[in-house]
C-alpha cells in the first residue's frame, strides 16, 4: 500500500510540473497589454495626413462700390445660379500636427478652395460699382486660401481617448473676380480670425477611434455696424490605424463663414465627406 501510494504520488508531482513547464511559455506569450499602453496610432511627435475632400458648396458675395464709385451699392450675387460655379467639387487637404509632449498639440491646416464659372447673367447686377445688364457673358473665379494655425491642450489624456481645448488663428483669404467684355473687376477680403473650440476621442477598440471637434468665433455686428462675422467648423471622423505609423481616416467637415466690411460682405457654406492617409513619426 504504501508502494503504491508512493507512486501515485510520484506520478501527480511529475504531472503538475509538466503542466507548469508547459504553461509558463504560453502565459509568457499571451500576456494581457500593458496598462499604461497607448491606443494604437497615440505613441507619435509628427502626424501628416493628405486627403480630398468632397463639399457642396453655397457662396454670395456682394461688393460696393469703391474710390469715384463708392456708395454705389452691390447686388447680392450667388455662386452658383448667377455665374455658374459648380456645387460640387473635390479640394485637397492638408494637415500637420506636432506633438511635443502628450497633450500638446501644435497644428496646421490647409484647404487651398478654387472654383470657375461661367455663365450668362439673367438679371442686372452690380459687383465693385460695375453693372453686369441682362445677356452679358461673364467668366469668374473665386479663390479662397483658408488656413487654420491652432493649439491644442488635452486635458484629459487616457489610453483609450482625450479631451482638450482648442486655441486657433484662421487665416481667410477670399478673392472673387467678375470678367466681361469691357469690364473686370474683383473683389478681396482677408484677415486673420480668431477662434476657440474643443475637441474628445474616444476609441471603440484598441486601433479605431471616433474624433469630434468643433472650433468658432462671432463678431457681431452690433459693436460697430460696419464690420461683421462669423466663423464655424465642425469635423466628425472615424480613424482605422493599422500600425501606429499609418492609417486612414474619414469623416464629415462643415465650413461655414461669413464676413461684413463695409460695403462687402460674403457668406461661404461648404459640407462634406473627406477621406485621408495618415502618416505619423
Amino acid at each position: 500500500m504504501h508502494k503504491s501510494a508512493l507512486r501515485l504520488y510520484i506520478a501527480a508531482l511529475t504531472s503538475a510540473a509538466t503542466i507548469l513547464l508547459v504553461a509558463a511559455p504560453a502565459h509568457a506569450q499571451y500576456k494581457p497589454r500593458p496598462i499604461d499602453d497607448p491606443a494604437t496610432g497615440e505613441s507619435y511627435h509628427i502626424e501628416g495626413a493628405v486627403g480630398l475632400w468632397f463639399p457642396t458648396a453655397d457662396m454670395t458675395v456682394t461688393s460696393g462700390g469703391s474710390g469715384s464709385l463708392a456708395g454705389i451699392t452691390g447686388s447680392s450675387i450667388n455662386a452658383e445660379r448667377d455665374l455658374g460655379m459648380p456645387a460640387d467639387k473635390k479640394l485637397p487637404d492638408f494637415e500637420l500636427i506636432l506633438r511635443p509632449a502628450r497633450a500638446h498639440k501644435f497644428r496646421l491646416n490647409y484647404v487651398p478652395i478654387q472654383y470657375d464659372g461661367s455663365a450668362t447673367v439673367t438679371r442686372d447686377i452690380v459687383f465693385n460699382g460695375q453693372r453686369y445688364r441682362l445677356g452679358l457673358p461673364v467668366n469668374s473665379t473665386l479663390d479662397w486660401k483658408s488656413a487654420r494655425f491652432a493649439y491644442e491642450f488635452d486635458f484629459i489624456s487616457r489610453n483609450r481617448g482625450f479631451g482638450g481645448l482648442i486655441v486657433e488663428a484662421k487665416y481667410t483669404d477670399v478673392q472673387v473676380n467678375l470678367t466681361a467684355p469691357l469690364i473686370n473687376e474683383f473683389a478681396r477680403a482677408r484677415a486673420p480670425i480668431p477662434a476657440l473650440g474643443g475637441i474628445g476621442r474616444v476609441y471603440v477598440v484598441p486601433n479605431i477611434s471616433i474624433t469630434g471637434e468643433v472650433t468658432g468665433f462671432k463678431l457681431p455686428d452690433s459693436i460697430d455696424s460696419r464690420y461683421g462675422g462669423h466663423y464655424v467648423d465642425v469635423d466628425v471622423y472615424g480613424t482605422v490605424n493599422f500600425t501606429n505609423n499609418i492609417g486612414v481616416k474619414g469623416g464629415y467637415r462643415s465650413l461655414d463663414m461669413g464676413y461684413l466690411v463695409k460695403q462687402d460682405n460674403g457668406s461661404f457654406t461648404l459640407k462634406g465627406m473627406y477621406f485621408a492617409a495618415v502618416l505619423r513619426y
